[in-house]
């Protein structure tokens, strides 16, 4: 049995849009793993929202992140302790439909100071 694909409902996009609309000029680079078959189309629904609230977003590249690639969603940071309160108000926005995300700290990782990259996983 194939599992549902994932997606962001139209109520949770609006949330989120109203939600993070506060959180202005916050960089994201959205990217997704090839290998997850619903990754691109769920990468999508949050760049939809990233657009409509006006944040800089690099979006939805194919990319093999991380080096071991988290299950669901995940924050890349390049520092410990280093998620900005954009990423802080997402995740926790997240939490109220039951959608978990795992923070990965890369010292490798390449983003703008007070940036995260939303790395979108295969399903568990």
């Amino acid at each position: 049995m194939q599992p549902t694909p994932r997606k962001l409902t139209t109520l949770q996009m609006a949330v989120l849009i109203r939600v993070l609309r506060g959180f202005t000029e916050q960089q994201v680079d959205l990217c997704y793993y090839p290998s997850a078959k619903d990754a691109f189309s769920y990468a999508q629904d949050f760049l939809t929202v990233f657009k409509a609230i006006g944040w800089r977003v690099n979006d939805g590249a194919p990319s093999e992140v991380v080096s071991s690639p988290s299950t669901g969603l995940a924050f890349v940071v390049s520092e410990k302790g280093g998620l900005p309160p954009g990423a802080e108000a997402l995740r926790d926005t997240l939490r109220i439909y039951g959608i978990e995300v795992a923070t990965v700290c890369d010292p490798a990782c390449k983003t703008e100071p007070g940036g995260f990259i939303l790395a979108i996983g295969p399903t568990s």
